[in-house]
């Protein structure tokens, strides 16, 4: 028989192991939610979105559905959905909201209107086309989109009629893109006398290689579906071309990768995130601190009790 210090010993390992737990989670979430800029870098980010609030219109709708998808729409289709000031301001709270959703497995990202986003508002781009608002708002567009990207839930873009300049940089944020019939990615920064600033430079090299990226980034491409297919910009053509038809068919073909418990999928997700930006090293223990807080946690148990590895 054991002795209540017995008890009391198993107790402490116990209580030990939840707090070593509790912290790597925290640590794990202060890394996502980690700036890639900071004042060190001369970012102004509280000059910069006075200077936003001033340029108002459109809205970020975020909906949170029961099955751990969220919709997230992109409101101002009188300018095919271009972001305004205070829709810059929104996109980062809804992404923070985001980040403190514990039940979140998926996120579906589209634009009303049966048009996904061309990009800035040019009243906004006039209005800070001076060299220092220029800078700030690219590294606060940063900012949000790595921080969208690193979420720990699957991300859909789903392109209905064109995703030009920043709305085709928002695409790339997103680990996925459905594309529906007729619709193109494009980015026209060129025409602009740009490059891309909200990061979708880097992250399109990562998806389609340097060499497509380098030809999608000098020649203003139009990328319909069947060559966002070839290139691996696009996962699949839906057949829907409405936006409520489009939209339930993106939520069937999320919902193949959203199966099962909400912590496993939001582990493998944030596994994905890391070995995507980090050093092997780094992402090998971070690797390891994310399998920690499952393994041995309820999905794991019944899964071995299960014996589903096996069947």
């Amino acid at each position: 028989m054991l002795s209540s210090g017995a008890f009391t010993g198993a107790e402490m390992v116990i209580s030990m192991w939840k707090n070593i737990l509790q912290a790597t989670k925290e640590r794990i979430l202060q890394q996502r939610r980690m700036s890639v800029y900071s004042q060190a870098h001369g970012y102004e980010e509280e000059l910069l979105k006075k200077k936003l609030q001033q340029f108002a219109g459109g809205s970020i709708n975020l909906t949170k559905e029961d099955n751990g998808i969220a919709i997230l729409t992109l409101n101002n289709p009188k300018i095919m959905n271009a972001f305004t000031g205070t829709m810059m301001l929104e996109l980062q709270e809804r992404v923070t909201e985001l980040e403190n959703w514990k039940d979140g497995k998926g996120l579906i990202i589209y634009g009303a209107g049966n048009t996904f986003c061309s990009g800035s508002d040019l009243n906004v781009v006039k209005a800070i086309s001076n060299s220092q608002d220029g800078m700030n708002m690219c590294m606060f567009m940063q900012n949000t989109l790595t921080r969208l990207m690193r979420l720990p839930l699957i991300t859909v873009a789903l392109v209905q009629g064109k995703a030009i300049g920043g709305g085709a940089e928002l695409t790339t944020a997103c680990d996925y893109r459905l594309m529906t019939p007729g619709s193109e990615i494009r980015f026209v920064h060129k025409l602009m006398g740009l490059v891309p600033g909200w990061g979708g430079g880097a992250r399109l090299v990562q998806i389609v290689g340097s060499r497509a990226a380098l030809q999608l980034l000098t020649g203003a491409t139009r990328v319909d579906p069947e060559r966002a297919l070839h290139l691996g910009l696009s996962e699949e053509t839906l057949s829907s071309s409405d936006e409520a038809g489009a939209l339930e068919e993106a939520r069937t073909w999320l919902s193949q990768y959203t199966e099962g418990p909400a912590s496993v999928i939001r582990a493998a997700k944030e596994m994905v995130a890391v070995g995507r930006e980090l050093l092997l090293e780094a992402a090998l223990r971070t690797e390891k601190d994310i399998f920690g807080t499952l393994w041995g946690g309820p999905a794991n148990l019944q899964a071995l009790a299960r014996r589903s590895k096996h069947k």
